[in-house]
């Protein structure tokens, strides 16, 4: 792409403005919301549309151009104004608009959109000089608007173009309220530090007093964090951790959750037909128990033909119908009360083994089995690349929440349906993992990274704490398993520890992330008033007060921080 003299010094000009605009705007909060319904009119420009000009489309064709051979207009329908793109003759003649980019600089994108016609998808780039970048895609539909959110991170300070593009030629794109917000680092810091500040703590105002009320200044507090009811953050196992006590100890000292790699699906448990053997999950699941360790059920059936119980390839339709109905009630009844879930049907956007044998409600009957069988348990699709991989489409948030949407559609009301992220990586784009969480997050369902891992390279250990960190902050995140369980063969993708349980540079990151946000040890003073302010994750606590005027020095005061908004008080009162 080339961009003459005029336009070079007047990106120039922009990019000392965005400049300043990134100084004055440290402040700005992340916008987490996002919308998955279409729309009579879209919203507002999130960030007041960021460093777009004329956003919402209220001033013309100001600041936009065409991409292309495209046409553009502008329109009004009622009070709402709006860019429309048509004669278009190639998927990516469009709208665009020229910005210049940071370096290093996070970008988050919204903008909303209508098409003349049909069901289309639309999918919105910036192209740079040295090539083009996916930000986004959505589902566009005709007589109302849908949002496409989306983001990347600039890999060079240079010249851009924001553009969009449908394979549709024949359709009309309509286009409003776009937004593009840069945040540095630090800024994206601040995000997921105020995130689980709001998510995981609450402000905890403690009291030492004597045994008459009056104040203990400058008494000495040692707080202590017992039981800790953080988010759970667990990791995969296997069969070889119940004859190996080093694999026992690394494992049970750090993690309270855990999903077994391969011992739960139907060709570990019914290798051949009518013969069922559950010795090795069963054994796995009594050491889990006995070491006070959750268990995510994993999985009741897998869509990927490769992965199925040789057997079940020469079944008929009708017979495969039957057997997947007695795995599901096998399966789920024995476990029926000791897990916290099941991945009922494993990647069913990539693969279709069970829809092209049983027909097309085969991942619908597989979700009735199970809550029919097990109605409390929390249930899981579960799929890979929603958040990994900007380009595959096939499990697109978009997609991903159709699928989710026709499930739900078919269950009865109160079924627990939960969306299942594996999240295996190679270079994170965590701008992009963020607004795909937000845009599933409306759909108001349990969201879990199940399966988290970083192929090998020099980054592995700084890219596996990038996504930790971000899973473990976003607000609507509700658990994360690491996918790194040990084999004397080595890995899937990912190890922790070498095989003398020596922690790699991941299992360092592990740790210090779980310590960091684990249990705590905190030393104190109070102040003139007898008064000192934490704040403290949510959990069950002891504090021992030092005092030389106090009666029992070994008086042990214990409380629990729970969930809330509003801080708390605890007197620490000497006793008579």
């Amino acid at each position: 792409m080339s961009f003459g003299l005029k336009n070079n010094l007047s990106l120039l000009l922009l990019s000392l403005c965005t400049s300043l605009f990134a100084g004055f705007e440290a402040s700005v909060l992340y916008d987490y919301t996002a919308s998955i319904e279409c729309l009579e009119n879209p919203h507002k420009p999130q960030y007041d549309g960021g460093i777009i000009t004329n956003p919402d489309l209220n001033l013309g064709l100001e600041g936009w151009s065409i991409f292309g051979n495209a046409k553009m207009e502008h329109r009004q329908l009622g009070g709402n104004k709006f860019l429309v793109c048509h004669g278009r003759n190639q998927p990516h003649d469009s709208i665009s608009q020229k910005l210049y980019l940071q370096k290093d600089m996070h970008y988050t994108f919204s903008a909303w959109f209508q098409v003349s016609e049909g069901e289309v998808p639309v999918r919105a780039f910036i192209k740079t000089s040295s090539g083009s970048k996916f930000v986004g895609a959505v589902v566009a539909e005709s007589k109302c608007w849908s949002m496409l959110k989306g983001g990347f991170t600039a890999d060079e300070s240079t010249p851009a173009e924001l553009s969009f593009e449908s394979n549709h030629t024949s359709i009309e794109i309509w286009v409003d309220s776009v937004s593009l917000q840069p945040f540095t680092q630090e800024e994206w810091n601040s995000h997921q530090d105020q995130s689980i500040e709001k998510k995981h703590k609450r402000r905890v105002m403690l009291h030492a007093v004597d045994s008459r009320g009056n104040p203990l200044t400058n008494a000495k507090l040692s707080i202590e964090q017992k039981v800790s009811s953080r988010m759970p953050i667990g990791c995969a196992t296997n069969k070889n951790i119940l004859n190996n006590k080093k694999y026992q100890d690394w494992f049970t000292s750090r993690f309270g959750l855990t999903t077994f790699e391969n011992e739960m699906k139907w060709y570990s448990t019914e290798p051949s037909q009518g013969k069922e053997d559950y010795s090795v999950a069963d054994t796995m699941l009594q050491f889990m128990k006995k070491n006070r360790i959750a268990v995510r059920g994993h999985n009741i059936f897998w869509d990927d033909p490769k992965y199925q119980p040789g057997w079940l390839y020469s079944l008929s339709s009708s017979a495969l119908r039957l057997a997947a109905e007695k795995r599901a009630k096998s399966i789920v009844t024995r476990y029926k009360g000791q897990l916290i879930a099941w991945d009922v049907i494993n990647e069913n956007l990539h693969f279709s083994f069970f829809e092209n044998k049983m027909g097309a409600d085969a991942s619908i009957m597989a979700f009735k089995y199970a809550n029919q069988y097990d109605p409390s348990t929390l249930m899981f699709m579960n799929d890979y690349n929603t958040i990994e991989e900007m380009g595959d489409q096939v499990s697109s948030p978009a997609n991903y929440l159709k699928k989710l949407r026709q499930i739900q559609s078919s269950l009865s009301k109160g079924a627990r349906v939960a969306i299942g992220l594996e999240s295996h990586f190679r270079v994170p784009n965590i701008p992009y993992m963020r607004a795909s969480i937000d845009k599933l997050a409306a759909a108001g369902v349990p969201i879990w990274l199940t399966e988290v891992d970083v192929e090998k390279g020099p980054s592995q250990a700084l890219f596996l704490e990038q996504v930790l960190r971000e899973g473990h902050s976003h607000p609507k995140v509700g658990g994360i398993v690491i996918w790194g369980a040990w084999s004397p063969q080595g890995c899937y993708r990912m190890c922790l520890t070498d095989n003398n349980f020596n922690n790699l540079p991941t299992g360092n990151v592990v740790d210090k992330l779980l310590n960091e946000w684990g249990r705590r040890k905190l030393q104190a003073t109070t102040d003139d008033n007898g008064f000192f302010e934490a704040s403290l994750s949510h959990g069950d606590y002891e504090v021992k007060v030092n005092h030389p005027i106090i009666k029992n020095p070994s008086l042990v005061h214990t409380f629990s921080v729970v969930p809330s908004r509003n801080s708390s008080t605890v007197l620490l009162r000497d006793s008579p």
